[in-house]
């Protein structure tokens, strides 16, 4: 199948923390035998902070940031057996959302790929006028990054003809063990964008929990946060990049993740960073999260705390031994069940059953 795809960036995961799930789900789906061109405009800043090179499993055509020039890739991907329209490209959405859907013929397939449907559902249920909302009812169907089934509920009564959750998952061949690196040497890690749904979270699973542990190690890398208020024990790292991702989650004791506000509303919306973190054998403490157990089991395979305070007590009781207990089993279990070519099967199946349609 020839795929079109209209997304961020495949390129550069500089404020862009689909880019890992984009990789995983494309390489997976080019490994089954489709064909995929990636379209990414220039914004953000994002060719200037690439970090990978135009891959052999995807063609990716970078394009200026304007309105003539989307109009271009539109009209190029006119002859796509499936046109996908992801949510969050971060200019002209509206747009494509629209335009793709003048692509509709007999014979081919229009999505919409959100990842991130709490933030999507947010945006029209606070404005009837969306034009959105008419869009929903025309595609083939809705797949989405994660929500289980109060995203697939919520799609369904905007009228969408069927939502389908795909999951963030393991690329074993990008997130695996390597050696430590001295570098990221800390107790506890957490890799995080500054968000608004997450600055709060952030200090109050984060740092609040470092503000406990003045003897204890907390490394912290992400875009955004170089004015934030941190005990001294924090080092923050900015910006760091996918290639450094391995070693930053062997290096730790443990890491955290933390999910933004509305992912944690909605539940069943594992980060990529929890499956980064799973492939690199890392202990894993998680903020909690509806569904979290149908994807590893607390308490031996992820470690869930439901607050700062609990992050600290955890951190105070974990052992270099349980947490690589912990990190081993974590990597069993995502291996056997959680990465991109179980996606690509799923995402086959559900194309299967709409061309059945």
């Amino acid at each position: 199948m020839k795929i079109a795809f209209f997304a961020s960036s495949l390129l550069s995961a500089y404020w862009n923390g689909a880019a890992t799930y984009y990789r995983g789900i494309i390489k997976a789906l080019h490994a089954n035998g489709h064909r995929i061109t990636f379209y990414e405009p220039v914004a953000y800043d994002r060719p200037q902070h690439r970090d990978m090179e135009p891959p052999s499993w995807c063609d990716v055509v970078v394009y200026d940031g304007t309105e003539e020039a989307a109009w271009r890739q539109i009209d190029a991907a006119r002859d796509a057996d499936m046109i996908v329209k992801a949510s969050g490209v971060g200019i002209f959405d509206e747009l494509l959302e629209s335009a793709v859907l003048t692509l509709k013929k007999p014979g081919n397939l229009v999505i919409f790929w959100d990842v991130d449907a709490p933030a999507t559902l947010d945006r029209i249920e606070g404005n009837p006028a969306d034009a959105f909302h008419g869009c929903i009812p025309q595609y083939d169907f809705i797949l989405t990054y994660g929500g289980g089934f109060p995203v697939v509920r919520a799609y369904e009564s905007h009228g969408a003809k069927m939502c389908v959750p795909i999951y963030n998952a393991l690329d074993p061949e990008t997130h695996h063990p390597v050696p430590p690196n001295p570098k990221f040497e800390a107790d506890l890690g957490l890799l995080a964008n500054r968000l608004p749904d997450r600055e709060q979270r952030v200090e109050q699973f984060f740092l609040n929990a470092a503000a406990q542990l003045p003897q204890r190690r907390f490394l912290f890398g992400g875009n955004g946060w170089a004015d934030k208020p941190m005990s001294p024990n924090v080092r923050y790292l900015g910006h760091v990049y996918t290639a450094d991702h391995n070693a930053f989650n062997c290096t730790c004791r443990a890491v955290l993740n933390i999910c933004r506000e509305s992912m944690a509303r909605y539940g069943f919306s594992p980060p990529t960073r929890v499956f980064e973190a799973a492939g690199a054998s890392a202990c894993l403490i998680t903020d909690a999260w509806e569904g979290v157990e149908q994807f590893f089991e607390p308490g031996s395979e992820v470690l869930v705390a439901h607050n700062g305070d609990e992050v600290a007590q955890q951190m105070r009781e974990l052992t270099a031994e349980r947490g690589r207990e912990i990190g081993d089993a974590a990597y069993r279990r995502v291996l056997t069940e959680h990465t991109y070519a179980h996606r690509a099967k799923q995402v086959e199946e559900v194309l299967e059953g709409a061309a059945v349609k």
